[in-house]
């Protein structure tokens, strides 16, 4: 039964305090970027808590515009599936749909057939590209949001007019259908638009922004009075916030990997491209002449020597191994028999005169200094204990 020899400790081999030197720098740095994730997800999960939600009476709420609107007798319904949504529309109701972005294409479709020919009047609220022109044909928005958030009506629309200026700056918008009206620019794009139904008395406004809905900034500028103005045309308000649990969201796994993506990811991946380029330039091998330099210590040489061992090792290098521990014997060799230096390495020079000097055959001796490289580490070792037993052997001899 054999067992298999432990290598023994050596002054190169990594102890528990020199990895920990080494890894604590990324250490720390991986737990500062988990605590700053959890510190920033903990921020935005509470800044966005029951974001316009018209039951909430946070920052970014929307309880009062209800209240005003009830004071006003105009009544609220929340409701958070399409079918409700779809089945409210009608001559005497306004539907607000709060984040027109959550709507998968199948749900846009559906909630636009409804809406049509209903008479009522429909306002969507900041839509972006995937919803903004199926639900209000005519408009497409522009990928450049509005600087200033505070603008001036500058329309005839009178709901507008009467408010004045009003925070509405956000998404801005292309349009296209006929008798529109264009309110808020912002460089000659508006940022509130109505379109009027092909039939009836109905009309969608789009909204470039929430901000006039937020508790927050309901009593800023004339924001107060054109949300009332926007809202409280008809009777009924029906206040729909898409919820990813509908059932009429199911054909949501349709949609792609690259259409889940948030706007901007392809600048930022390219950003993150061009800096790891230049990380690795800057740490990259420069190319050159080799230049000498004075070591700062003086290192022994059985740390050399184990080093070089140890990267031959690693890379399973035993033809190189061997080829060096062959070269260095030869070398010592030649001398002892008579050989010059410069021929030790040449078999016809080398193998007679040793032959001579121990009186036996060159067979196994050219076999031992000019053969193949061992096939592992066994034979590597056994080979160095040969070469050092011959060498001893023409020592004395």
């Amino acid at each position: 039964m054999t067992t298999e020899a432990t290598l023994p400790s050596t002054s190169a081999s990594p102890t528990a305090r020199k990895v920990w030197t080494r890894a604590r720098g990324v250490v720390l740095a991986a737990l500062i970027l988990l605590a700053a994730g959890v510190v920033i997800a903990a921020i935005q999960s509470g800044a966005e808590h029951g974001r316009l939600d018209p039951r909430s009476a946070d920052t970014n709420g929307s309880r009062a515009v209800t209240e005003l609107l009830a004071d006003r007798s105009v009544s609220t319904r929340l409701v958070t599936t399409l079918d409700e949504a779809s089945t409210a529309t009608g001559p005497d109701t306004t539907l607000l749909i709060a984040v027109p972005d959550l709507l998968t294409e199948s749900q846009q479709g559906r909630l636009h057939a409804a809406t049509e020919a209903s008479g009522g009047r429909t306002v969507l609220v900041a839509p972006g590209a995937p919803s903004v022109s199926t639900l209000a044909p005519g408009v497409t928005d522009d990928p450049a949001p509005s600087f200033d958030s505070t603008l001036a009506p500058r329309c005839d629309l009178p709901a507008a007019r009467r408010a004045g200026n009003a925070d509405t700056g956000g998404a801005r918008y292309h349009v296209t259908a006929r008798a529109a009206d264009l309110c808020y620019p912002d460089s000659g794009l508006p940022t509130l638009v109505r379109v009027p139904a092909p039939e009836g008395d109905g009309d969608t406004v789009v909204l470039g922004a929430p901000d006039i809905l937020y508790n927050s900034s309901l009593d800023e500028q004339g924001n107060a009075s054109l949300a009332l103005q926007l809202l409280g045309s008809r009777p009924h308000v029906v206040w729909y916030l898409p919820s990813l649990s509908d059932d009429s969201a199911a054909d949501a796994g349709s949609r792609n990997f690259i259409d889940l993506l948030p706007s901007g990811w392809l600048w930022g991946t390219l950003q993150l491209f061009f800096a790891g380029f230049l990380v690795i330039f800057w740490r990259a091998r420069r190319l050159g002449p080799l230049v000498p330099e004075n070591l700062p210590v003086a290192i022994r040489a059985s740390e050399t020597v184990e080093g070089r061992a140890r990267l031959y090792r690693k890379a399973n290098a035993r033809d190189r191994a061997a080829a060096a521990l062959r070269s260095t014997t030869r070398t010592r060799l030649a001398p002892l028999v008579g050989v010059p230096v410069s021929r030790a390495h040449t078999p016809e020079a080398l193998l007679p005169a040793l032959s001579a000097h121990l009186h036996g055959d060159g067979q196994p001796l050219h076999a031992l200094l000019f053969g193949p490289p061992p096939s592992d580490d066994t034979a590597l070792i056994a080979l160095t204990d040969r070469l050092d037993a011959l060498e001893r052997e023409v020592r004395r001899s």
